[in-house]
């Protein structure tokens, strides 16, 4: 049985997104491409327009996800986004558009 994963090795990313990020199928497309990556999180919209999305894994993981994001079709969309890197809090157990 492997050892448990040491929470130092876990990351989490949150990264709120603007521009034209809602009713434009993002947290739908952002789920898709979280399915391809070891992370879990959450992607849901703000009040004010905005697109917040916080995944936890291993920080070259969360990276990879981050880049692939615009590569999915997003790219048009997002005019600017703001990334905060903390320690995981291990809060989810799959990725997820809340609502």
């Amino acid at each position: 049985m492997p050892p448990p994963v040491q929470n130092s090795t876990r990351h989490r990313m949150t990264v709120l997104f603007s521009g034209r990020v809602q009713g434009v199928g993002f947290r739908y497309t952002a789920k898709t491409v979280a399915a391809g990556f070891q992370i879990t999180g959450a992607v849901r919209n703000l009040p004010d327009g905005r697109v917040e999305l916080v995944a936890e894994g291993a920080r070259a993981e969360l990276e990879a996800f981050h880049a692939a994001l615009p590569d999915a079709g997003l790219a048009g969309f997002i005019r600017d986004e703001q990334v905060i890197w903390a320690d995981a809090k291990n809060e989810f157990r799959g990725f997820e558009i809340a609502r």
